[in-house]
């Protein structure tokens, strides 16, 4: 890609608020997934340099050094994430993504384009592809230890 990016990218950027470096990047994505719902480690990204976001349209994006694959062994799925992640924001929900692809066994690489749950309750959390068809995966297959041990007792003091 030409330095500078296309227009449509300048567009899309305009107004963001840009962090740079891996501490700032990695509070940054920590903080965002938090406020949308989301557990830490459904995004688990590397070596991110750069990460920005606009709050008026949802945009956000996060870059790394290099592509990075990822396995998640509570859903037994092997996710890549491109050098640029990009997606549009709101409460439990990020669509229009790009840089996200999925393989389960031995079948083919498919492209994420949204993750969302149904709300903040929710056990669930459901991913898209872009010919709209789904899968959804316990929550806590995405969380951290310290998350998960939380959430499991959150949900032993409400069951009683």
């Amino acid at each position: 890609m030409a330095s500078g990016g296309t227009s449509r990218d300048q567009d899309e950027r305009a107004g963001a608020e840009i962090v740079h470096g891996s501490e700032e990047c990695y509070r940054h994505s920590v903080e965002l997934l938090a406020e949308l719902g989301f557990p830490r480690g459904v995004l688990p990204l590397q070596d991110l340099e750069e990460c920005g976001r606009v709050r008026e349209t949802g945009f956000v994006w996060m870059k790394q050094k290099a592509p990075y694959e990822h396995f998640f062994a509570g859903t037994n799925t092997r996710v890549s994430y491109a050098s640029e992640v990009t997606a549009y924001v709101e409460k439990l929900k990020m669509k229009k993504m790009t840089g996200v692809k999925s393989k389960q066994a031995v079948f083919l690489w498919v492209p994420i384009t949204e993750m969302s749950m149904e709300d903040a309750s929710s056990k669930k959390i459901y991913f898209k592809t872009p010919m709209g068809i789904g899968k959804s995966f316990p929550i806590t297959a995405f969380m951290n230890e310290e998350e998960k041990k939380k959430y499991l007792e959150k949900a032993n003091g409400t069951d009683q």
